[in-house]
């Protein structure tokens, strides 16, 4: 797959290598505040549960709105036409690629317009070919199709826009209480700003940072100002301002999002900036950085399916790959080495041996393999297609990695790249992965750790399926035309 290559030859030297585990630590933009824990201690912080929402079943009646619709528009069927389980394929199907109501608390009507009446429609083509699958009788006429896609769509609409009009309605007079967390002077800005908007839905309530002498909200810079402020304010939201402050106050962060609080980024910079949504208008995106994602399952389900249909059709190939390494390189085909995995949990990766380091801790404490040309041909040839990581496989099977993630790294280079790289160890929220966002954009061997903590970072946050898959066909793509690593 798209992996590095980190067996035994130190990291040149060069000026210009940002991927260099001697690099300096870079300082950040501000000082980091005294209630972040030093590192391994993350579990410093606890939070007590955010009591949520201020509305109680919006998700539910944001369901039952959906369920309604769809009963609405099925009533376009014809009675001979009205099955009992036709109607209940159209709900089902409405169902399925029902609009996500995650990440905004309370979308305007047009704002999911274009996506109620997209989704309608593709719920009402299904149903016209799954009826005319069944049967010639059972075709649906173009009419009643395009009637019920209306009155369905129509339906969706209002009943969702009336859900989301009650929610905004009760966030203007209860709006979320939240911290601003960033430079005290941006984030003073910031939170002024946005109690100067009310319609956003949120009230800062005060600044974790450190004191400057900028006046406004208080600055809170102990974990016990912190803690009574969430627990005084019933705190539900947080607004890290700058990825500087986000890369510094991780575990702060990451305890706030476990208590049930709703993480934003916002970028305080400027207009021009791309973003998921706008908060008093500056761009900002949810992040999620509890570390139960309900998404796991499915990920999880992908991993298992693909790892096993995998080995089992490759392993034909796996065994004339060991045999041929045994017969001309010696005993010790298999080549194991401890990496760091989710939540800095120790593992064992899993590749063919192509070259024989000096000792453990060579192979420990050295980047990358340089001299390529003095390994044997069909080494050479291992590394250049990737075969030798195809044992890596048994790694995703077993659970340690996953088919798309962040490339997993040995200890002693995580503990230097964790402090020299702000957001680094944020990487290890998730299983490490066989291949990743970094790797199909080129950032593999010898590039820019930064960089490639920002890509895994961002695929992190933005997780989604269809981005496991898009990555895997990309990385599918690129192994057909190898340029080694």
């Amino acid at each position: 797959m798209t992996a590095e290559r980190t067996d035994t030859v130190p990291l040149p030297a060069s000026p210009a290598s940002t991927a260099s585990p001697a690099a300096p630590p870079r300082d950040g933009q501000f000082t980091p505040v005294s209630v972040v824990p030093p590192r391994g201690a993350a579990t410093a912080f606890r939070f007590p549960a955010v009591h949520r929402p201020v509305v109680p079943g919006v998700r539910t009646a944001l369901l039952v709105a959906d369920c309604v619709a769809a009963l609405l528009g099925a009533l376009a069927l014809s009675e001979g036409r009205r099955h009992p389980l036709l109607v209940a394929l159209l709900v089902a199907v409405s169902l399925l690629v029902r609009p996500r109501g995650g990440r905004r608390p309370a979308p305007g009507l047009l704002d999911e317009l274009p996506a109620v009446w997209g989704r309608t429609a593709v719920a009402w083509l299904a149903l016209a070919a799954l009826a005319a699958a069944y049967g010639p009788g059972h075709v649906l006429p173009t009419r009643t199709v395009l009637t019920g896609l209306v009155v369905q769509a129509v339906a969706c609409c209002a009943l969702r826009g009336a859900v989301h009009g009650r929610r905004r309605a009760a966030l203007l007079r209860h709006p979320h209480p939240a911290l601003v967390v960033g430079p005290v002077a941006t984030a003073q800005r910031v939170a002024a700003a946005v109690l100067r908007s009310p319609r956003s839905g949120v009230r800062p309530v005060g600044i974790v940072g450190q004191p400057d002498g900028v006046e406004g909200l208080p600055v809170l810079t102990t974990g016990e100002e912190v803690k009574r402020a969430v627990i005084q304010n019933g705190v539900r939201a947080v607004l890290v301002v700058g990825g500087a402050a986000r890369a510094e106050q991780e575990s702060l962060l990451r305890a706030l999002a476990e208590s049930g609080c709703r993480v934003w980024e916002l970028d305080a910079g400027g207009p021009g900036c791309p973003a998921d949504e706008r908060l008093a208008g500056f761009p900002c995106r949810r992040l999620d950085l509890a570390p139960a994602r309900r998404e796991d399952l499915g990920k999880r389900a992908l991993d298992v399916l693909v790892s096993g249909a995998l080995l089992a059709l490759v392993s034909p190939l796996l065994l004339v790959c060991a045999t041929v390494l045994r017969l001309s390189d010696g005993p010790g085909v298999v080549f194991r080495q401890e990496r760091i995995g989710r939540d800095g949990r120790p593992f064992t990766l899993l590749k063919f041996r192509t070259h024989r380091p000096v000792d453990e801790r060579e192979s420990a404490t050295r980047w990358s393999v340089a001299n390529e040309h003095e390994m044997r041909r069909f080494c050479r040839m291992l590394r250049r297609t990737s075969l030798d990581e195809l044992l890596q496989l048994w790694n995703v099977l077993r659970g340690d990695m996953s088919l798309v993630g962040p490339r997993p790294e040995r200890p002693y280079f995580v503990a230097q790249f964790s402090q020299t790289y702000p957001g680094y160890a944020a990487r290890h929220r998730v299983r490490a992965g066989l291949t990743g966002l970094a790797q199909v954009h080129g950032l593999r061997g010898d590039t820019s750790i930064e960089d490639r903590s920002r890509f895994d970072n961002a695929y992190i946050d933005d997780w989604s399926l269809w981005q496991d898959v898009c990555i895997l066909l990309r990385t599918a793509v690129a192994l057909v035309r190898p340029t080694g690593s």
